[in-house]
């Protein structure tokens, strides 16, 4: 039985990596109980991301409005649920995310049935692990989260991550907006899914600028614990 993949890609503003991500993708082999397809979720970018994606053989979808990484991603979720692709992986458009890591995921999944599987940084710590203070921030959601859902995830901050059917299906009904990594596992935790991590290697962002600056991370990381308090008080 073949196993249908969508690899949803939000993008804002990542012509300078995009179109590596995507050869890379296009070269990338999976086992061949995997349907591979791509969905490149252009969050209204003011650069040439769309017209470069457009030249590869993915489906684009231009956001009209600027939604964040959740918008997108919900976008791309319903997608998926739209056209009844088993499973979701997001993976970034900057290029932090390598293609071939994509296979750890997979193989990880086949083995537990997890509905919700992270690629983390940080259990075997090889490649990129991100600044102190961002570690420090990643490792503050690890214990919040901790509390919220009785669940260790290291990597929370993590958007590498797959979704089975359920997940999807729940992501396409609520997703949080803006930063919605440590949040959304408050919510599929409360909703009775598995979510496990799985080490990956990620690498530095390969273009474009984070949307998380220095004078942004305090904010970041109030406005997310608020955000992960309520899903977790929500009925």
């Amino acid at each position: 039985m073949v196993t249908k993949l969508l690899i949803i890609i939000p993008c804002f503003n990542e012509e300078a990596s995009i179109a590596f991500l995507l050869n890379e993708l296009k070269q990338l082999v999976v086992p061949n109980t995997f349907e591979l397809s791509v969905a490149v979720i252009n969050d209204c970018s003011k650069d040439n991301t769309a017209l470069i994606a457009e030249k590869f053989s993915v489906v684009v979808i231009n956001l009209p409005v600027n939604l964040g990484i959740g918008g997108a991603m919900q976008t791309g979720y319903k997608y998926a649920w739209e056209n009844n692709f088993d499973l979701a992986v997001q993976m970034d458009g900057d290029g932090q995310h390598p293609p071939a890591e994509l296979n750890k995921l997979l193989q990880y999944w086949q083995h537990t049935n997890a509905n919700v599987v992270i690629g983390s940084r940080f259990l075997i710590k090889q490649g990129f692990q991100s600044s102190a203070l961002r570690r420090w921030g990643i490792s503050y959601f690890h214990w919040l989260n901790k509390f919220f859902t009785g669940i260790h995830i290291y990597d929370s901050t993590s958007g590498f991550r797959l979704f089975d059917r359920k997940a999807i299906e729940l992501a396409v009904q609520y997703y949080p907006d803006e930063y919605p990594e440590p949040e959304s596992i408050v919510v599929f935790a409360k909703s009775g899914l598995s979510i496990h991590e799985t080490p990956v290697i990620m690498k530095e962002r390969q273009g474009g600028k984070s949307s998380i600056r220095y004078f942004s991370q305090l904010y970041y990381i109030v406005k997310v614990s608020i955000a992960m308090f309520f899903s977790f008080i929500r009925k």
